[in-house]
C-alpha cells in the first residue's frame, strides 16, 4: 500500500512538472521569442545565441545544461537530479517543437508580450519549483543558493538575470533600450509570479482550538487530519476553569480538512487562524543561515 502511495505521488509530481513545463515554454516560444524580448536565464542565452548566430533554441539550451546537472546532483542530492533531466529533457523538446509554430508573437504590442509571457513564463516555473524540478540553467545556481540561504528565489533570478539582459543590448544589432527594459519588465513580472506560486504553496496557519473535548480532538487531529500538536494550558479569564488549549500548525492548504475534525468531534469549539510569517522544523522549512 506504501509503495502504490509513493508511486502515485511521484506519477502526480511529474504530471504537474510537464505541465509547468509546457506553460512556461509556450510563455517563451509563443509571446517572447517572436518578439524578440530577451529574458534571464538559461533560456535567455539561448535566445541571445538563437538571434544572433540561428542555432536551435532547445539544442543550445540541452548542451548548456548538461554541465550543469551534474552540480545539481552533487549539491542538491539524486533525486533533484532525476528531476532535472526530465525537466531540461522536456523543456528543450517543447523548445524546439513550439518555436517554429510561432515565427510571429500572438499579439502584436511588445508590452503585452512582455507580460503574457513573463506570467506563463514564471507559472511555469513556480509549478516546477514547488515538484522539486528545476528548468535548468541559473535555476540551478538559484535553488543551491537557497537550500542555504533565506533569499527567496524569484529575487535570485532576478538578479542573476539582469547581466544577460542588459548583455543583449550589445550583442544583438536589433536591439534597443526599449527592448531591453521590456526584458527587465518580462523578468520582474516572472520572479513575481514565481514568489506568488510558492509562497502560496508554502503558506502555514495556526490555529488555537479550545474544546470541551481535547482528547477527542487531540486523537482526531493527530490520525484524521495527520497534523501534529502542542497541548498548551490556560485558564478561562471569566469562568476560572483550566482549559486545555489544542495548538496546531498547518499548510494553509490544509485548513478545511482542520476545521472538518473540529465539527465532527465539538461544533462548539472556539477556534482563531492566523497566518504564520514562517515555520521551522520537522515537516516545514529547514533553518537556513
Amino acid at each position: 500500500m506504501q509503495n502504490k502511495t509513493t508511486i502515485l505521488k511521484e506519477l502526480r509530481s511529474y504530471i504537474m512538472l510537464t505541465a509547468g513545463l509546457v506553460i512556461g515554454t509556450l510563455g517563451w516560444t509563443a509571446f517572447l521569442i517572436p518578439a524578440k524580448i530577451v529574458g534571464g536565464g538559461l533560456t535567455g542565452i539561448a535566445t541571445i545565441i538563437y538571434l544572433t548566430m540561428g542555432f536551435d533554441i532547445g539544442l543550445t539550451s540541452l548542451i548548456i545544461n548538461g554541465f550543469l546537472i551534474v552540480l545539481a546532483m552533487r549539491v542538491l542530492g539524486a533525486s533533484f537530479g532525476i528531476k532535472t533531466i526530465y525537466c531540461v529533457l522536456v523543456m528543450s523538446g517543447l523548445l524546439t517543437l513550439f518555436r517554429p509554430l510561432f515565427e510571429e508573437p500572438v499579439v502584436s504590442e511588445l508590452m503585452m508580450n512582455a507580460i503574457i509571457g513573463g506570467m506563463l513564463a514564471g507559472l511555469g516555473a513556480g509549478i516546477v519549483f514547488v515538484n522539486g524540478g528545476s528548468t535548468g540553467g541559473v535555476d540551478i545556481i538559484a535553488m543551491i543558493i537557497n537550500k542555504y540561504k533565506n533569499i527567496s528565489l524569484g529575487r535570485l533570478l532576478l538578479g542573476m538575470d539582469v547581466l544577460i539582459i542588459t548583455s543583449s543590448f550589445f550583442l544583438i544589432e536589433s536591439s534597443s533600450i526599449e527592448m531591453v527594459v521590456y526584458g527587465f519588465m518580462m523578468m520582474g513580472i516572472l520572479a513575481y509570479t514565481v514568489d506568488l506560486v510558492i509562497s502560496g504553496n508554502k503558506q502555514t496557519v495556526q490555529f488555537f482550538i479550545i474544546s470541551s473535548k481535547p482528547e477527542e480532538l487531540r486523537k482526531s487531529v493527530i490520525f484524521d487530519a495527520e497534523r501534529g500538536l502542542t497541548i498548551l494550558h490556560g485558564k478561562g479569564g471569566y469562568s476560572g476553569e483550566d482549559r486545555q488549549v489544542l495548538m496546531v500548525i498547518a499548510r494553509k492548504s490544509e485548513t478545511q480538512e482542520i476545521f472538518k475534525v473540529v465539527k465532527q468531534i465539538d461544533p462548539d469549539a472556539f477556534i482563531t487562524v492566523g497566518t504564520v510569517m514562517g515555520v521551522y522544523g520537522q515537516g516545514f522549512d529547514k533553518i537556513k543561515i
